[in-house]
């Protein structure tokens, strides 16, 4: 058996793969501060960590992965419009009578329904943020332990690894060539070689190596955690939705002030109404101006749109993500951990040059007996060369992987016999990094590559694991290396990858696959899942790195190996720069930068914790096969609420128009609160409800202000002038002291009727369930007429039969013409 290289990560599962990683070998601490088993440092005692939580130094800031209940109560509580409704509400209570406060009681309901629905949501993602929490490993009592980011206390030992984030701030004490990337934080995205002594900020991550550090800040006192949690956790991601439907009712809120001076002055000063009746005629002017639960039902869609996605273990991490994930048009993948499983199987070993098969298998075995974390390539090669197979080997050294190097390399002595005791360096990666061009071995690692399969070269070098010639990477003609084998894996497909591909692609979405790994390699992979385009592949050591040439390769290819971690975010750069809306999915390290400026983030919840730190959306079940629910679902959402925006604005622009009608004609307005209530509960309220949260399948468009005022307009300007029309008629035709009632009612019958007919062309195409919703509030207006204590409380009543059948005739009219609008609207203005 091997001295397995004593290393600062205690003894943890295997470390998930990430793209482009071939094997991280770990080296023995040369530059630790205890550098010898005997003097490794054994972390705190359990009566030291009881001592130190009893005094409170402990890391209790709260992983914040939503919205505090109070939080969800004041945004829902104290909004602007809320504001508005409520001193409206309060006016009315005065004047009375209290049916014309009905709308007050319906924002009442309307905002405890959004403040339940957030809650739901929140029980939802607190719970799904327990399981895809981070859980760093602390060294306590010379035994490594998983422990929850809130249990760490200040002094503890925590150990890192590959893909390791950094929770809470501290100082260096071992290192095993410990190299962090600070960029979340600097916005330097070079890693930086840490040593003994060197600070760690949480927010880092660790991008290769291994080590330990003692915590020096926790809790409150971290000022570095507090904002890399703020900027992982509330960095918004850009709504159109959100931001459109804001700068609506910023327009909305300019304006009510001056319409409701306008109402109030044309009631008094020209109808010489009572003020109390000046007020209430106002007030049934302002109220159907604000949108109000346009607001809220947006906010429950997003709610809704969580749980929904919450029971298939999809953790949103911020509510927008959904909706910007239905607007991609690009999804770049990465291969490892998306389109393949973890797990690989070595499928056979070919010495090369003459190289003898037993020395091979015992390096082999050395090799992956050395590392206590294995990833996903080396755990296969261990598997297939036990470490009986490398008895008296010991490693004395170790280069870390590096997705730039894309290999990695290990200082192994021998036994007496076999390798005649003597210490070489051996290397482990990529052969067409590590060979020159021209090597008969590329040649053959070419054609295996074709059929899918990954290739690993086992190489003997010249040179010290820290000469330069090693530690330069693949920019240059590569270190001077004696071919020893090729190792053979067979990579794990994801059985749902292929349909989840097909989905993209029925959807147009383009997908591009962005790996690390040989590029024909890769393109063998996707063509097995079918993706369109995967027989031609490209080498991004080809591209060009101006950003314009750079782009319209990307959009020429589908498949790109040897893709570094720096080109992968100049990659997603290039495409936003194009126009278009860019989604990357990873698991690794190598993934941050490009998870980062995505516009939307997808990690694996098995990846590591940078990775789930930066995304937006965490595949906590590492299904490939969720996307396409997230998508359907944030089509579901903006699809609805494009739909009851078009009724709540509708509504808007016909109550701005009769205000403006009334003010300039010096008549009447002629409806009360109650009128309006009843109006947009049946027309507006209870149908928007249902709308917002049907399915629905329409993909996802850009430019949703213009897209809904261009219908919302001509609709509201066809119903305001209709419903006037009609109310002006009235006003010749009725006589007598009830006069005013028998004219509102007339104009009450034709506005509703005009709604009804907005409603009846929003809710297309039609299925039973729509069909039902719309005569079913058609029935229950009628039921309102009809029923004499509901024609008293909403003062409502038709009289006699001229006026009525008027309206209807108008409304009709008025039917056919949003009918001959809409239609030309949509052929004149295509989306």
């Amino acid at each position: 058996m091997t001295e397995r290289a004593e290393t600062v990560r205690g003894e943890r599962g295997a470390a998930e793969p990430h793209e482009g990683t071939v094997l991280a070998v770990p080296s023995p601490r040369t530059d630790t501060a205890a550098g010898t088993p005997a003097t490794r440092s054994r972390g705190l005692t359990a009566a030291e960590v009881a001592e130190r939580t009893a005094l409170g130094q402990v890391n209790d800031v709260p992983v914040r992965s939503s919205r505090s209940t109070a939080d969800i109560v004041r945004a829902n509580v104290f909004t602007r419009f809320n504001a508005i409704i409520g001193v409206l509400f309060a006016i009315i209570l005065v004047v009375g009578p209290i049916q014309d406060g009905l709308f007050g009681f319906v924002i009442l309901a309307n905002t405890l329904i959004g403040i339940v629905q957030e809650l739901r949501a929140k029980r939802t993602l607190d719970n799904l943020a327990v399981i895809g929490e981070s859980r760093p490993t602390v060294r306590r009592d010379g035994t490594a332990v998983e422990v929850r980011t809130n249990e760490i206390v200040l002094g503890d030992l925590v150990e890192l690894g590959p893909g390791d984030k950094v929770v809470v701030d501290g100082t260096v004490t071992e290192s095993d060539g410990l190299e962090v990337d600070e960029s979340l934080l600097t916005g330097e995205a070079d890693p930086v070689h840490k040593r003994p002594g060197d600070a760690v900020m949480s927010g880092s991550f660790v991008v290769a190596g291994g080590g330990a550090f003692t915590t020096t800040r926790v809790g409150r006192e971290a000022y570095a955690a507090q904002l890399a949690e703020e900027a992982s956790r509330f960095t918004l991601v850009h709504s159109e939705l959100r931001s459109g439907i804001s700068q609506i009712l910023k327009y909305i809120t300019w304006m009510i002030v001056p319409a409701a001076i306008g109402l109030v002055l044309s009631q008094l000063l020209v109808e010489d109404h009572s003020v109390d009746e000046a007020i209430r005629r106002m007030v049934g002017g302002i109220v159907p101006m604000v949108p109000e639960g346009l607001v809220l039902l947006t906010s429950i869609a997003f709610a809704i749109g969580v749980i929904r996605l919450g029971r298939q273990q999809c953790l949103v991490q911020e509510l927008p993500a959904i909706e910007g994930l239905a607007r991609v048009d690009t999804v770049c993948l990465d291969k490892t951990g998306t389109l393949t499983e973890g797990g690989m199987d070595v499928a056979e070993v070919r010495p090369l040059d003459g190289a003898d098969p037993a020395l091979v298998r015992q390096v082999l075995a050395a090799l992956g007996d050395s590392d206590p974390r294995p990833n996903a390539s080396l755990k296969a090669i261990a598997d297939a060369h036990p470490a009986a197979e490398a008895a008296g080997w010991t490693c004395t050294g170790a280069l870390p992987f590096s997705s730039a190097r894309k290999y990695s390399g290990a200082t192994l002595t021998g036994p007496g016999g076999t390798g005649g005791g003597t210490t070489s360096t051996w290397l482990l990666g990529a052969p067409d990094v590590l060979l020159p061009p021209g090597s008969p071995a590329l040649a053959e690692t070419d054609r295996l590559n074709e059929q899918g399969l990954r290739v690993l070269l086992l190489a003997r070098s010249s040179h010290a694991l820290d000469d330069p010639a090693l530690l330069a990477g693949p920019t240059a003609t590569g270190p001077a290396t004696e071919p020893a084998a090729l190792v053979v894996l067979e990579q794990r497909l994801r059985p749902e990858a292929a349909d989840t591909l097909r989905y993209f692609a029925e959807q147009d979405v383009s997908a591009k696959v962005i790996s690390g790994d040989n590029a024909v390699s890769v393109g063998a992979v996707a063509a097995k899942l079918g993706l369109p385009g995967a027989q031609s592949t490209v080498d991004a050591r080809t591209l060009p790195e101006d950003r314009e040439e750079l782009a319209a390769a990307l959009e020429d290819g589908t498949v790109f190996g040897r893709v570094t971690p720096q080109q992968k975010r100049d990659m997603v750069g290039a495409l936003q720069s194009r126009g278009h809306t860019v989604a990357m999915t990873g698991d690794g390290v190598n993934d941050v930068l490009a998870l980062k400026d995505a516009d939307i983030g997808v990690s694996m919840g098995s990846g590591s914790e940078a990775t789930k730190a930066v995304a937006q959306i965490v595949l906590l079940n590492n299904s490939f096969a969720t996307l396409p629910s997230v998508v359907a679902e944030g089509r579901r959402v903006i699809g609805n609420i494009e739909r009851v925006a078009n009724l709540f604005l509708t509504k808007t622009v016909y109550s701005v128009l009769l205000a403006l009608l009334v003010i300039v004609s010096q008549v009447p307005y002629p409806f009360l609160p109650r009128h309006l209530t009843l109006l947009g509960g049946l027309t507006i309220g209870i149908p928007a409800f249902f709308l917002a949260l049907a399915p629905n399948r329409e993909r996802a468009r850009p430019h949703f202000v213009r897209r809904v005022m261009r219908y919302a307009i001509p609709s509201g300007l066809i119903a305001a002038t209709a419903t006037f029309t009609v109310y002006l008629l009235a006003r010749h035709h009725y006589t007598g002291a009830d006069a005013l009632e028998a004219e509102t009612s007339a104009a009450t019958l034709t506005l509703f009727l005009v709604a009804l007919w907005v409603l009846a062309i929003i809710a297309r195409p039609y299925t039973w369930w729509r069909i039902g919703l719309v005569l079913t509030m058609a029935s229950a207006f009628v039921v309102v007429l009809v029923t004499p204590f509901l024609q008293d409380f909403f003062a409502v009543r038709l009289v006699g039969t001229v006026m009525p059948w008027t309206a209807v005739g108008v409304a009709a009219a008025s039917a056919a013409l949003l009918e001959v609008t809409w239609r030309w609207i949509g052929r004149r203005f295509p989306d």
